[in-house]
């Protein structure tokens, strides 16, 4: 089973500070783009979750910056599923630059309604999240 979804993402002029580095915050924009694309990617585009009245907030998340990315670099990020459950997600990912890496992040989300209710996610997006890692089903813990 491969569990990790690779994305490429091409550093903008507008992404970086004036010394020419990514603004520390900006990397949360990747991680999610990287995100977006990975739910593209299992066939469960986030729009569809929205058409479902399904959103994932951040519950949680955890950065470290181990080098600087700069306008021009074409980074590859990895997304790993760490934990899901069927009202929790937990995502892993490196950000590197020709094998160097320059980010390693844990993000946690919680699957909700529009009302920021917890609510269990579709069996279908959890069909296509169990092809990463294993669907933990552990109703005491939610």
């Amino acid at each position: 089973m491969n569990n990790v979804f690779t994305h490429t993402h091409r550093v903008s002029y507008a992404e970086c500070t004036l010394g020419n580095h990514i603004y520390y915050a900006r990397y949360l924009d990747i991680l999610e783009q990287s995100r977006g694309e990975f739910f593209r990617h299992i066939g469960e585009p986030l729009l569809k979750c929205q058409e479902l009245e399904i959103l994932f907030p951040v519950s949680e998340v955890q950065i470290k910056y181990k080098g600087a990315a700069r306008y021009d670099d074409l980074l590859e990020i990895s997304v790993k599923p760490l934990q899901i459950t069927r009202v929790r997600l937990q995502f892993q990912y490196e950000i590197q630059r020709a094998n160097s890496l320059l980010v390693e992040a844990t993000v946690s989300h919680v699957c909700t309604d529009l009302n920021e209710k917890p609510k269990r996610m579709p069996v279908q997006l959890a069909d296509a999240l169990q092809r990463f890692a294993p669907i933990k089903e552990n109703p005491g813990a939610e």
